[in-house]
């Protein structure tokens, strides 16, 4: 993932409604991602009480609950933290949770925003989820650009 996000416009928050589905594996790690994700979509406008937190076992349960969660949102944030053990297991893991997240977008026509992170080693997950590299915010930002984007493409029909 790249380190020069694009700049997103400034969205009003009020009108959407968000899902969140956050793995419980690596929760220090996938706690922070989850209340920076909560506090931008505040801070754009959304209330607390249309913002549905979702909590599953690891990211590979992550797909699953957010179609669930899908019916009645204007976008989902899924997020997860997998780090590199003695085996690839981590790279499978999230190559199927990111198709099963672009599966669950593509068949409900909700946007799923993919954050879950798969890094090398625990630096790198404290970066991108503690520390300078705020992939919170970016995650937060991409659902509300996507819910404005989906609800201007459906008021044109």
């Amino acid at each position: 993932m790249s380190l020069d996000a694009p700049r997103s416009p400034a969205i009003d928050g009020s009108p959407f409604r968000f899902g969140i589905v956050a793995a419980r594996f690596n929760a220090e790690l996938v706690d922070a991602l989850l209340e920076t994700v909560r506090c931008d979509l505040e801070a754009a406008g959304v209330e607390a009480g249309r913002i549905e937190i979702v909590r599953v076992p690891g990211s590979h349960e992550v797909p699953l609950a957010a179609q669930w969660l899908a019916r009645g949102r204007d976008a989902i944030v899924a997020l997860g933290v997998l780090i590199k053990g003695d085996t690839g297991h981590h790279t499978l893991v999230g190559e199927a949770v990111a198709h099963g997240l672009q599966r669950v977008a593509l068949d409900t026509g909700v946007p799923v925003i993919n954050g879950v992170i798969v890094v090398e080693n625990r630096r790198q997950a404290e970066e991108r989820c503690q520390g300078p590299i705020n992939r919170g915010a970016e995650f937060a930002r991409a659902a509300l650009e996507m819910a404005a984007v989906r609800r201007a493409l459906e008021g044109r029909r």
